[in-house]
């Protein structure tokens, strides 16, 4: 939180928490049994150093950076009203919900998301989500998406899914080659899903022109589903895949080290623990790229909201030329 005016450090022990431009050094946690309802209210601009646990965690308006892992036993519910950034540098959880549908809200989860329910806007994670129903809307999940009931996905870009229901609507990125589920997927009429596995993301965050080779993949519901049986003594399933793997490993023939996908995906999974901001090279204009969660953040959000045009991979390539290659 940058050109954050000076905060003054807070001392609790009231059945109710406001903190309204507060510098917490340590951890926000029950000490006696009459603790565990205490309720947190985060207003203004604030920095808790420490872990969080709240009955109920609100945050009202302001920004606001939590350095430990937060555990909600209700709800963590962000205003939809709220502005400003909402950071949480380690893992969440909740035994029922996390609610986000705030517009003007950036908010930020560098590690994994736990709760009974997930409902998230504009929101981004650098690890995974698990819950038993979730919501996504103009989101950026750079690991998978997983639940035990049913998925939601809006205008969103997610590493994979998997959940018996799965519904999407809007335009759907996917990072990894493949995303799964149950029941067959429910897509919105005008519905446009991609795979990004084989895009030069590299490039793209340089600003510089992506390679002949690279590119995103149309992905057609019907076609590019793949039926799976799963069966043990007592139970079947059928496993629905939606995969691009079959391009994917002709593609690798090729050198798609360059893309250097891996290496930027891997930085933004890392989080909280990349212990230190990698140089990613130079851009079109030779400034140097710094790989910091704020910027991949950044760099996530323009792709997914149309602003970084990735290109189409070209249908067609020549077993000749890459088996010349060897």
């Amino acid at each position: 939180m940058t050109n954050m005016k000076e905060l003054k450090e807070v001392r609790f022990n009231e059945s109710e928490i406001i903190l309204q431009d507060n510098l917490v050094r340590g951890s926000i946690l029950p000490e006696k049994i009459a603790e565990l309802t205490r309720n947190i209210i985060f207003k203004g601009d604030n920095i808790v150093e420490g872990p969080v646990f709240a009955n109920r965690m609100e945050v009202q308006k302001g920004n606001h950076d939590v350095h430990g892992a937060a555990f909600v036993q209700q709800e963590l519910y962000v205003n939809s009203d709220a502005d400003g950034k909402m950071t949480f540098r380690k893992c969440v959880a909740s035994a029922n919900s996390i609610v986000s549908r705030a517009a003007n809200c950036e908010i930020t989860f560098y590690s994994d998301v736990n709760a009974k329910s997930v409902t998230l806007y504009n929101a981004f994670i650098a690890g995974s989500i698990y819950a038993d129903e979730i919501i996504l809307e103009n989101c950026v999940v750079i690991g998978g998406v997983f639940a035990t009931q049913e998925i939601n996905l809006k205008n969103t870009t997610v590493g994979t899914f998997n959940a018996p229901t799965v519904r999407i609507s809007g335009v759907i990125n996917l990072l990894l080659p493949s995303a799964f589920s149950i029941e067959k997927l429910d897509a919105a009429a005008g519905t446009k899903m991609y795979n990004l596995s084989l895009a030069d993301l590299g490039s793209l965050m340089k600003g510089q022109p992506q390679s002949e080779r690279s590119g995103r993949i149309p992905m057609d519901i019907e076609t590019d589903e793949v039926k799976s049986t799963l069966a043990d003594e007592q139970v079947q399933k059928v496993l629905r895949s939606y995969t691009v793997v079959g391009k994917v490993l002709a593609a690798d023939l090729l050198d798609t080290d360059k893309f250097q996908n891996h290496f930027l995906l891997t930085a933004a999974s890392l989080g909280s623990q990349l212990l230190k901001t990698y140089d990613f090279g130079t851009d079109k204009d030779g400034n140097q790229v710094r790989l910091d969660i704020p910027t991949i953040r950044k760099f996530f959000f323009e792709i997914n909201n149309g602003k970084v045009d990735v290109q189409e991979m070209s249908g067609t390539f020549s077993i000749a030329d890459i088996t010349g290659k060897f």
